[in-house]
């Protein structure tokens, strides 16, 4: 039974499957977006949330849970001191995973993550523009 189970399992053993996650993690915290199949996106979002609110506390023990959960000491720097303080004031909802078309070779549902700020601050570029 599969009663109080979060998540999707996405064909993969749970060793696999972290290791996906720690990769993506670290890809994303590295370019800012990433562009992955929605049902990996959507699980991949409540991950990386749950590392930016651990970064939002700035100590050594949410260092080291970051580290943790990542595997990379200059990730967990990065989340600390450039992506968390962006969002001291905000409760939750860092992320946001927007639906692009299929991949035109398997056919798969296709989603890009990004910051949910990021694009606030370019509209407001292009709206002075204007």
């Amino acid at each position: 039974m599969r009663h109080r189970k979060k998540g999707k399992i996405l064909g993969r053993k749970k060793a696999q499957r972290v290791a996906l996650f720690r990769t993506q993690a670290k890809s994303f915290f590295q370019h800012g977006k990433i562009t992955t199949t929605e049902a990996k996106a959507k699980q991949l979002k409540s991950f990386l949330e749950k590392l930016i609110t651990t970064g939002k506390k700035d100590n050594l023990a949410s260092l080291r849970r970051l580290i943790s959960s990542l595997n990379s000491t200059v990730i967990a720097k990065k989340i600390i001191k450039e992506v968390s303080p962006k969002y001291i004031d905000r409760k939750g909802g860092y992320l946001r995973v927007i639906k692009l078309n299929r991949r035109k070779g398997d056919g798969a549902k296709v989603a890009k993550i990004e910051y949910v700020e990021s694009d606030q601050k370019n509209d407001e570029k292009t709206d002075n523009k204007v």
